[in-house]
């Protein structure tokens, strides 16, 4: 049964003039839209470098937006009748 699908994701940054950047990522799987945020913060004491502000706030936006798309699986999982996996087994489906 193959399947093929394109999902879309769409991350935009934005910098304040304190030195915070903030990410905004939309996963857009044409059925239903996830959104996760980042944030990331320059120390005073630190040079200002806007790529790696850039860098942190969206990596933990997409951080963000895995574990809700991991946590939107495990529901969908235990929807179809099959139980939640023990803390240490890894998500997916049980062997």
């Amino acid at each position: 049964m193959p399947h093929t699908t394109e999902w879309r994701v769409r991350l935009d940054l934005f910098e304040d003039d304190d030195g915070t950047t903030k990410a905004h990522v939309v996963l857009d799987t044409g059925t239903t839209e996830l959104t996760g945020q980042g944030t990331a913060h320059c120390h005073p004491a630190d040079a200002n470098v806007p790529e790696i502000g850039d860098e942190l706030a969206a990596g933990r936006a997409l951080q963000n937006i895995a574990q809700r798309l991991l946590d939107t699986a495990e529901r969908d999982i235990e929807g179809v009748g099959v139980p939640r996996p023990s803390p240490r087994q890894v998500t997916g489906w049980p062997t």
